[in-house]
């Protein structure tokens, strides 16, 4: 049995826990670090004890797949706060090299951001003057890329003089500094994978847009990568907390000599070719990334393989894409370039022919559409899928949905009971969080009972005792509502809780009984 070492990039569930449930639903073995050296958020992980951790469970594996964020900077968050030399960094990193030196049969997976550029002054997870200047940050980095690339209007051009007086320079030096360090380690990376290290390396562009840093170091690294000709074993794209489940199935399809061939079909005619919300480029290109990242590819045809992916797909670009607000309160484009009806109907098809049928959820950000789900549940169907996934951003959906269909499809029609049924709590896992809390039961707290209870979005740790009895209430009525007649059983969800103690994400275990 081939064993997985498996380093996260920090402790949240949706990096930590995901690809142990993917795991689970095979006949590879996982080790993880145990929690207690992964920090907390902003809080870095004891990056001396990973480290060691890392160099003792190499011993006996034959994988490792590892964050580089987190080996180095001690997680995303804190990757985007350390004030380390770039010597200090390259220290940290050339463990991966002591260990392919002493052991070089393992094969190194590893993965490594590009640092985001958040449009908003919020410093939940960023510097603290993020909260005054990140605004300004941002349009700063959008028209300096694009000063280089296109050049600027008059107007944009007083802009950006405009906001090179704004922001102080003290904070604007840190920030480019932090990124010309992290720039260093990525490049690093790549020298790593040319001389054999790394043997698969993903950089993925965390919460980019078509100009600004994150575009220009990416060029330069994509340039970078065809100069030293490991274009066969790197990719980058745009993603961040899917990352450990897209690279597990990827391993998972290298052991097992597995190429599936997945027939994409999306809900709007536009959909391919729309820009998401936090990405640079068409939906379709992004899609072709998760696929052959996670191990399989797209076939042109649905009669040629037993996988389909339906994508539930935007008709709108970045500006017009919703988020989770009422459906009348919408662009006009989901009234009348999404067909909710015939997609459903397409899918009830593909089902009735003996297809495998999975659903990336990405029309709106931040959860599932309602308005879909709640035509599948009217036609029965909720139970009928095969994998789902509609949290976050398009990218964390994608690489999430694709990686648990690719693993699973190895297994259909001949796998074992528990195979089959840590898929289905993994497939409702989905559904419960990624739909019934993000969509509904999230969305209704923050209306009728936050307020109450002088609490917000990212402020409950005061109330935290109240908001976890609502939450549980809430959450458990949806599941019946909505998960109550499903074939396989009742649905039962505890220890729901806050990993970071904000409303953006929870926490929690399913059974099926």
């Amino acid at each position: 049995m081939s064993k997985v070492v498996y380093l996260p990039l920090d402790e949240r569930p949706c990096n930590y826990l995901f690809p142990q449930q993917l795991a689970k639903m095979t006949d590879l073995q996982m080790a993880v670090p145990g929690l207690g050296i992964l920090g907390s958020k902003k809080k870095p992980a004891d990056t001396a004890a990973v480290r060691q951790w890392l160099l003792e469970a190499a011993q006996d594996t034959d994988v490792l797949l590892v964050s580089i964020d987190m080996l180095v900077y001690g997680g995303i968050v804190p990757s985007r706060l350390h004030h380390l030399s770039l010597e200090e960094c390259i220290r940290r990193i050339s463990v991966l090299g002591d260990i392919k030196r002493s052991y070089p049969s393992i094969k190194i997976h590893a993965f490594n951001l590009i640092m985001r550029v958040p449009n908003n002054n919020k410093d939940e997870e960023e510097p603290d003057y993020y909260k005054f200047h990140g605004g300004q940050i941002f349009k700063y980095s959008y028209l300096t890329d694009k000063s280089e690339r296109d050049g600027l209007s008059e107007a944009e051009r007083r802009e950006l003089e405009n906001l090179q007086e704004m922001i102080p320079k003290p904070y604007l030096h840190d920030f480019i500094e932090r990124r010309v360090i992290n720039q260093g380690i990525n490049h690093y990376a790549l020298q790593l994978a040319k001389d054999g290290i790394i043997d698969h390396l993903i950089i993925p562009l965390d919460d980019n847009s078509q100009y600004g840093f994150s575009s220009r170091e990416q060029r330069r690294m994509i340039c970078r990568v065809e100069e030293l000709g490991i274009m066969d074993r790197v990719m980058i794209y745009p993603g961040a907390d899917e990352i450990g489940c897209t690279m597990f199935s990827h391993i998972f399809c290298q052991l097992k000599n597995y190429k599936p061939e997945i027939f994409v079909r999306y809900s709007s005619t536009q959909g391919p070719t729309i820009k998401p919300k936090y990405e640079d480029r068409s939906l379709n290109e992004s899609i072709k990334s998760h696929v052959t990242a996670s191990g399989a590819l797209m076939t042109d045809h649905s009669f040629e393989t037993p996988l389909v992916l339906v994508v539930h797909s935007p008709a709108i670009d970045q500006a017009g894409m919703a988020e989770q607000i009422p459906f009348k309160d919408r662009h006009r484009s989901y009234f009348s370039e999404i067909h909710y009806k015939e997609t459903v109907e397409a899918m009830q098809n593909y089902l009735r022919k003996g297809k495998l049928v999975a659903l990336g959820d990405v029309a709106i950000c931040n959860g599932g559409d309602p308005v879909l789900m709640k035509l599948l549940k009217q036609k029965g169907l909720l139970d009928q899928l095969t994998a789902y996934a509609g949290w976050n951003t398009s990218g964390n959906t994608l690489g999430t949905v694709i990686s648990h269909f690719i693993i699973i499809s190895y297994y259909m029609g001949q796998a074992e009971n528990n195979i089959i049924h840590e898929s289905r709590k993994f497939y409702y896992h989905r559904l419960v969080e990624d739909f019934i809390y993000q969509s509904l039961v999230r969305q209704d707290m923050l209306e009728n009972d936050l307020p109450r209870l002088n609490a917000s979005y990212y402020l409950i740790g005061h109330c935290l005792d109240e908001v976890h009895a609502i939450l549980a209430a809430k959450m458990k009525s949806a599941v019946v509502q909505y998960l109550g007649n499903i074939k396989e059983g009742q649905i039962r969800i505890e220890n729901l809780h806050f990993p970071w103690v904000r409303m953006f994400e929870i926490g929690f275990e399913l059974e099926i009984d």
